[in-house]
């Protein structure tokens, strides 16, 4: 897998790309879709959406496209910062990299990520999507963090494990094959 730098960055770059689409799929359409057609009267998600004028973001109506390149730009900021060194570090600590079985150790690099990324991702969604219009209280954030994170971590862990990171590998392999 990546052994360079470059091929890191490229490897975080392509997850974050897979797992942002994701998570904005899953967040509007899974946990919120049926509420934007009762909200709106609309027969379908993307029209709920297109009838409000977008997604509330920041205090405001957003494009999806927006959402998504905001939510890209923090996912691989904390991927590259956090994420990736980290969750080697921890994988580390309970298997030893070169004795331990590589797909047992790569499993559980996938599994200190979601364990990191999750809630920070999570954390950054509340304030994203805070109701600010019905103005600002600490306890409401903490909340909402605490609902985003029961609502994404099972999502984030099995489709890491089981679709995206085998996608991202695959893909990954094909650029750098040797």
């Amino acid at each position: 897998m990546p052994t360079t730098q470059f091929q890191r960055k490229v490897f975080a770059f392509l997850t974050v790309i897979v797992t942002v689409h994701a998570y904005v799929f899953y967040s509007l359409y899974v946990i919120n879709g049926n509420l934007l057609m009762n909200l709106t009267g609309a027969d379908s998600v993307i029209h709920a959406i297109n009838a409000q004028g977008g997604v509330y973001m920041f205090g405001r109506m957003l494009p999806v496209w927006a959402l998504i390149l905001i939510e890209f730009i923090f996912a691989f900021g904390l991927e590259c910062i956090m994420g990736s060194p980290c969750s080697f570090k921890i994988a580390s600590m309970v298997f030893d990299p070169e004795s331990s079985h590589p797909m047992i150790f790569e499993t559980m690099i996938i599994s200190a990520t979601v364990l990191l990324m999750c809630p920070a991702m999570s954390f950054l969604a509340a304030w994203f999507y805070y109701p600010y219009y019905q103005g600002f209280s600490i306890l409401t954030l903490l909340a909402n963090w605490l609902k985003l994170v029961c609502f994404n971590f099972p999502f984030a862990f099995f489709s890491q494990i089981f679709f995206i990171q085998p996608l991202v590998r695959a893909v990954f392999k094909r650029f750098f094959a040797k």
